[in-house]
């Protein structure tokens, strides 16, 4: 059975409340009191009961990362960022995945609430994520927005420069001689999706090509679907000779239809894409990609969030911003 307090208290010949003010470190004990205390936890292996403590404390030092894709290798990153940032802050770290399904979402919301943890770091599935966000609010429970922003919501936020990222490598295709470059885009309901449709459109327009609208495809993240997309455009009288995918896994269902079509990268059609790629594609690097600093992410969500929690951070949100960085490899023909 449970060691409890009360049988370190027997063990130790002192009271269960003598035993409690030695795990919480409070009230005036003696050394030699608080030693033996310490000893007989020791041997007994008592491992004390976070949930009663944190009722005591009003504090679990727990957090939990709620993300919608951990295969997704920019989240895998993301989450390592936040644990690592978590410990090193004396909390730990409960990691959620929503699969984009806003009922799955709703049901972890409903967990976390119920587990008492201190706070959320959380990427939502879209814009319909604000009935779970305002649930949190109300509930007085600190959270912070990795990766998407949620309009009607104000909060910390931890984003990526997409629009910017999107710009540059639309910009780079254009310099490689395309035209015809497709956007195999995201949800139009996630914020990200429009920024980067956002700078894509923007750069068509100031280079002086138009914007088609049959050259666009939103998708959701199922291979199935992707590959009926991409045969769709290469299926058009002036297929695109070039493909921006909005991520990495889009990017990657992309090219498998296209060789499944009989297409060749970058000979046939260009591809690039936001994210970097899992450790076995940087290590022979081959796409084209606006690499986002997936592990500061999670890092600077996580202490942005600590500081809300100890009542540290300003009055004003803080929407921080980080920039991607591109990398020109064989996939856009570029190298």
């Amino acid at each position: 059975m449970m060691v409890t307090i009360y049988d370190i208290a027997k063990q130790a010949g002192c009271s269960a409340m003598t035993v409690s003010r030695v795990i919480n470190n409070t009230g005036r004990i003696s050394d030699e009191t608080r030693q033996r205390v310490l000893d007989i936890m020791k041997e007994m292996n008592y491992v004390p009961n976070a949930m009663a403590r944190s009722l005591v404390k009003q504090e679990s030092r727990i957090l939990s990362l709620l993300i919608t894709d951990i295969t997704n290798p920019f989240y895998t990153s993301l989450a390592r960022g936040a644990e690592d940032a978590a410990r090193e802050l004396g909390y730990r770290l409960l990691l959620a995945n929503s699969d984009e399904e806003l009922a799955k979402e709703k049901e972890y919301i409903d967990t976390v609430l119920s587990a008492r943890v201190d706070g959320v770091l959380f990427a939502p599935a879209g814009d319909a994520s604000l009935p779970n966000l305002k649930r949190l609010r109300k509930q007085n429970l600190p959270f912070v927005l990795i990766d998407r922003e949620v309009p009607g919501i104000e909060c910390d936020m931890v984003l990526g420069d997409s629009k910017e990222g999107a710009k540059r490598l639309t910009s780079h295709l254009i310099e490689q001689g395309h035209a015809r470059i497709a956007l195999l885009g995201g949800s139009r309901g996630v914020s990200t999706a429009r920024a980067r449709q956002a700078g894509y459109e923007e750069t068509l327009q100031l280079s002086g090509l138009p914007y088609r609208e049959e050259y666009v495809a939103e998708s959701h993240y199922r291979a199935g679907e992707i590959a009926r997309h991409v045969k769709r455009l290469m299926a058009l009288p002036e297929p695109p000779t070039a493909l921006f995918a909005a991520n990495n896994f889009l990017a990657l269902g992309a090219i498998r239809a296209l060789r499944d079509q009989g297409l060749r990268v970058p000979e046939d059609v260009a591809v690039v894409c936001f994210d970097e790629l899992e450790a076995g594609f940087v290590l022979d690097p081959f796409m084209t990609v606006a690499a986002q600093p997936a592990y500061d992410f999670g890092v600077l969500g996580i202490r942005l969030l600590v500081d809300r929690i100890q009542g540290k951070a300003a009055e004003d949100w803080r929407r921080v911003v980080l920039p991607p960085t591109v990398h020109l490899r064989r996939s856009s023909g570029g190298t």
